[in-house]
Formats: C-alpha cells, sequence, structure tokens
C-alpha cells in the first residue's frame, strides 16, 4: 500500500473522497457522483506505457515480428507495456493528480498490416479483429478487471477507447487484392446495381431506406473474405461483407469520408439496424462486465449520425443501469473549426467532442505563432455546441496526442533553435492554460516527463519504460537532462510537478472545473492573456504572459471582487477599483489569483 501524502488526501476530499476511504483505497459513492468536467485524464497506450508481463510481448508464441508484431526495437511495433504494467502504475498516475485514464483500444487487433515491406503492427490497437476480447499482447479480461477495480478502488475513472466506423483489414477485393481501389460512389454505384449505374439489378426490393433488406454487397466492388479468415472477427456476424460498405479507399472528403476504407481498413455498414444492434450489444457488455466509466470514440466523424443517435442514449442507460450516473462520452472529430465540432454534438447528438479547435488555438498561442484572442475566438463559440457553454466545460482539451504529436514537438517546429529554459516555460504555459481553462483537462502521457518525440503518430509514442527504439533514446526532453533507455516515471521531473501542483489547485478550487469562463483581456499579438471562472460568489482570475517582454496592466474584472488571494503567482491583496485589477507578470509566466465571498 502506498503512503498517502498530505496533497493526495486534499485532492481525494476535494473530489468527494474522504482520506479514511481513500487510504483503504475504497471506492465510496460521490466518487461515481463526479461529472466530467471534474476530471483530469490521462490518456496512454498500454502497449508504451508499461510492461508488467513480460510473457505475453508476443501475443503468444514468438512466431517473429512480421506475424506476432513485436519488435521493440522498431517504432511502428509492439514494445511490451500492457495492462499489468498499467494497473503497477497507479500510483504514479493517481500522484500527476489525474482522475480519469483513458486506455487506447485494448480488443484483439490483426497483430501486422501493411504491404510487403511496409509492415507495421497494431500496437495503438485500432485494427480490430475481436471487439469482445482483450489483445492478448496486452493481457486478459481478468488483467483488465483487476486495473479496473484497482483505479475504483483509488477513486480513478477508466475510459475504454472504442472503434465502431472500421475493423481491421481482412475483406479483399476481387478487382484488386491489395485493398488499394479508388472510391466509387452512390451515384455511380447505387446499391442496386452491379458493376455501375447501368449494370445488372441486384438486391431487389431495396428502395434506399432500409438496409437490412441488401442481400449482396458486390454493388461497387467484389468483396471476398480470404480463405481461413471467414471466422477472423467476432462477434461472428462481422465476418459477412454484407455489413461493410465495399466502396474502396476514402479520400476523406464529402460521401467518402463516410463510406470509404480509411488507409484500406473494412469500412463497417453503420446504417444497417444489425450493426447498430450489434455494436449496442458488444459495447454494452463491456459496461456490464467491468463497471467502465466512460467511451472515446475513435473516428467519431466518419460514422453515420443516425447511429450515434441511437447508440449514445443506449450506452448511456446501459451505465446508469449498472449505478454510473455521469458516464462520459467523447467522440474523435479530427477538425480545428468549432462550427465542425460543435456540429457533431447538434447533428450526432454526441455528449462531447475532444476540443480540437482548443488544440489548435493553444499550440499557436504558446509557440507564439498568434496572439491569445486566437484562444479567445475558440472560447466565444462555445455557445454554439448544443447544450452551449455547459457542454463545451465537458469538452476533452489537450496539447497533443498519439497522431498529430506533442506540444514539446510543435514547439521545437516553430521555434528553431529554442533554448531549454525558454522551451520549458512554454510548455509550461501551455499546460497552466490547459488545467485553468474550461474542458476536462487531458494529459497525454509522457508528456509530464518532457517526452517531445519526432513527429506524429508511431514517432510520438516514446516508450515509459526503458525503450530499444535508437530515435526515441536522444530524443530532447524538456526539463530534464537525461537521455539514453531509462524508466520514466520520476515524480520528481520539472513538469510532473508543474502539472500535479495545477490538478491540486483545479481538484479544491470548484469554480476551475465547473466555473463559467469570461475572457478579460486577448491581446491581438503575443502578450496578455486574462480570463475570469466564475461560480457561486467565487471569481478566479487566470492571467498569462504569452509575449517575450514584462506586462503590468489593470484587468478587468467583477465588480464585488475587492479581497483577493494568491493560489499561484504574487496576486496583489486588494482590486485597485472596483471593477478593476492590477497585474505583473514576467515574460512566459501565469498568475492564479482568487477572490471570494462576493453577492
Amino acid at each position: 500500500m502506498s503512503i498517502m501524502t498530505p496533497w493526495r488526501r486534499t485532492l481525494l476530499a476535494a473530489l468527494g473522497l474522504s482520506a479514511l476511504a481513500a487510504s483503504a483505497f475504497a471506492a465510496p459513492a460521490p466518487y461515481l457522483q463526479r461529472k466530467p468536467q471534474d476530471e483530469v485524464i490521462y490518456f496512454l497506450l498500454p502497449d508504451r506505457f508499461e510492461n508488467g508481463d513480460p510473457t505475453n510481448d508476443h501475443g503468444g508464441p514468438d512466431r517473429g515480428a512480421l506475424v506476432d508484431g513485436f519488435d521493440p526495437t522498431r517504432a511502428g511495433f509492439y514494445h511490451g507495456g500492457d495492462l499489468k504494467g498499467a494497473a503497477r502504475r497507479l500510483d504514479y498516475i493517481q500522484g500527476l493528480g489525474a482522475t480519469a485514464i483513458w486506455l487506447a483500444p485494448i480488443f484483439t487487433n490483426k497483430a501486422v498490416q501493411g504491404a510487403p515491406g511496409q509492415e507495421s503492427a497494431a500496437h495503438h490497437g485500432y485494427w480490430i479483429t475481436d471487439f469482445t476480447d482483450v489483445d492478448p499482447h496486452f493481457g486478459t479480461k481478468a488483467d483488465f478487471k483487476a486495473l479496473v477495480d484497482a483505479a475504483h478502488a483509488r477513486g480513478l475513472k477508466v475510459y475504454m477507447d472504442i472503434v465502431v466506423n472500421h475493423t481491421a483489414d481482412v475483406i479483399q477485393y476481387r478487382e484488386r487484392p491489395d485493398g488499394r481501389c479508388p472510391y466509387r460512389s452512390i451515384a455511380d454505384y447505387p446499391y442496386t446495381r452491379k458493376g455501375g449505374a447501368a449494370g445488372s439489378a441486384i438486391n431487389a426490393g431495396f428502395e434506399g431506406k432500409d438496409f437490412s433488406k441488401l442481400t449482396r454487397p458486390d454493388w461497387a466492388y467484389a468483396p471476398f473474405v480470404p480463405p481461413g479468415q471467414e471466422h477472423a472477427k467476432a462477434p461472428d456476424w462481422l465476418n459477412d461483407p454484407i455489413y461493410y460498405h465495399n466502396r474502396g479507399e476514402s479520400t476523406f472528403a464529402g460521401e467518402s469520408s463516410l463510406l470509404g476504407d480509411f488507409a484500406t481498413l473494412d469500412d463497417v455498414f453503420t446504417e444497417n439496424p444489425r450493426v447498430v444492434q450489434g455494436f449496442i450489444e458488444v459495447y454494452g457488455q463491456w459496461i456490464d462486465d467491468f463497471g467502465i466509466d466512460g467511451f472515446r470514440i475513435d473516428t467519431a466523424r466518419h460514422v453515420d449520425p443516425k447511429f450515434w443517435q441511437a447508440f449514445v442514449p443506449a450506452m448511456l442507460a446501459r451505465a446508469k443501469a449498472k449505478g454510473i450516473p455521469n458516464f462520459h462520452i467523447f467522440g474523435e472529430v479530427f477538425d480545428a473549426d468549432a462550427a465542425i465540432l460543435a456540429s457533431h454534438t447538434r447533428v450526432d447528438k454526441l455528449p462531447a467532442v475532444l476540443d480540437f479547435a482548443f488544440q489548435a488555438a493553444v499550440t499557436d498561442v504558446v509557440t507564439g505563432k498568434a496572439g491569445p484572442e486566437r484562444l479567445a475566438r475558440v472560447f466565444a463559440a462555445d455557445s454554439v455546441y448544443e447544450g452551449g457553454e455547459a457542454t463545451a466545460r465537458q469538452l476533452p482539451t489537450f496539447l497533443g496526442n498519439h497522431d498529430m504529436g506533442r506540444i514539446g514537438w510543435f514547439l521545437q517546429k516553430a521555434r528553431p533553435g529554442i533554448g531549454d529554459e525558454e522551451l520549458l516555460a512554454r510548455a509550461s504555459l501551455g499546460n497552466a492554460i490547459l488545467l485553468t481553462a474550461r474542458g476536462v483537462p487531458t494529459i497525454y502521457y509522457g508528456d509530464e516527463q518532457g517526452f517531445t518525440g519526432d513527429g506524429d503518430y508511431a514517432d510520438s509514442r516514446e516508450d515509459m519504460f526503458e525503450s530499444r527504439v535508437a530515435s526515441y533514446n536522444d530524443n530532447r526532453l524538456i526539463g530534464v537532462s537525461a537521455k539514453g533507455p531509462r524508466s520514466a516515471f520520476d515524480s520528481n521531473s520539472v513538469l510532473y510537478r508543474r502539472i500535479a501542483e495545477l490538478a491540486r489547485l483545479r481538484a479544491t478550487t470548484p469554480a476551475l472545473r465547473e466555473g463559467r469562463q469570461v475572457t478579460r483581456v486577448a491581446d491581438p499579438q503575443p502578450g496578455l492573456f486574462a480570463f475570469s471562472r466564475l461560480l457561486a460568489g467565487t471569481e478566479v482570475l487566470a492571467v498569462f504572459n504569452t509575449g517575450d517582454k514584462p506586462i503590468r496592466a489593470n484587468v478587468p474584472v467583477e465588480a464585488g471582487s475587492a479581497s483577493w488571494r494568491s493560489l499561484h503567482g504574487a496576486c496583489s491583496p486588494r482590486a485597485n477599483a472596483p471593477g478593476s485589477y492590477s497585474i505583473e507578470l514576467a515574460p512566459l509566466d501565469y498568475m492564479l489569483c482568487v477572490s471570494e465571498g462576493r453577492p
């Protein structure tokens, strides 16, 4: 049993957990009552986090890297991390101040895909064959249950990353077995004709509405399942090509964005009622069996909106029946336009989406590419989400991820030759905005250890345990001088400590989690950014200097906010006049001040 530090007792108490219950790692009812915006999410890829059981590194017998996918020297292959490893490091995650763990998909995957000479492995978890079981590289269902139970005992929530848009690449097209077929549209290749609009009639009785009446899948191409793979997927209904669009490669534009194959992956026919019910059964069972606390939905924008309109209420009802009233569902809509993001809450009825608009804007601001007005415009659009500002407070915000890369890489790319001190200051500033602004702060694993990566995708998925990937071991780190293979679970590293302190302030200051956000100052060029979080008579003023010169200024505040105290930085104890507060900030610094007791 780990030592219960004083700040952890404060954190748990603030989140509705008694110190006594927390010390016994019990999970009382208040843990389940926390709203999504009360969380700090820690996102990790099990394969890259910690190796708790080397016997499962190959996912079974050692069959060679091109079969079982295990090669710890190559960035795109399995490295050995697993669910037991994640369970081993719960102290580390909780010490950072995280209250929810988002795991990249843990389902059974097709281990290796790609043309000869271009193979890579499913270390990321998005090439699913069996939606009902845990990938053997990561462990077993028993290991997953042990992880969830241990997390819950500490008051940590667990979110699963789920996929419905596609499965692994199993189905092939007779026209071109390598799968790289150009997209064929509905207008040119309707569901009722084989070989094009003037081709022979098929699917008698189908009138364009009831997709359950489709009987043949060869409207655009002639799909087939290769011999020996007839039952490669589970549930078994997923092995029938009738449940896939079979129209060739997506161009990620127009109709093909919904109906095309995502980089050869088999695109599921989510308009079919059997598919809708099938995935409700699959993912509802994971809620029933493990009591998980939320879903992150991969590639949500590429799925028929009516699917989500049925799926989301079913999952929320399933969770509520399990005694999970605040089940958090958020979709991946990889777009920096707030209007596009909001449309998926209004049309698809997704409760929340990952806030790519915030990510793009905060990156521009902390790199100095844009002034804070860029970020203020994102917050000004909060009202366009279904539910308005209340929904915006539940959007997971982040600085980088496993697809696009890390904030440290963005900083170095935007500012070639940046010094160590400035790199640390800008990364710290980004995390300060992340953990104080509206939304649900999401920490990408390793950022707290100063990981920067070399780019996107596999280049941003470094190992937390001793790595054997040369391109990982020579990376520049933020606030850390070490290089080479090492275990990176250092709770004394500078970014870990700074993020932990910000998370503590967020946990103990309700206005930082649930308060209405009001922009006070947002300079058009790098410089002053200030906003208030307002809740029940409390005002928290967050002030940031995104420029390279000191700032002295008066910032507007609520007229009744007269007396102030500091959460971080040198806050003046009194307003200089009703509605006006004086601040001083060094370059790339921030301050958090709170005024309480307003009527």
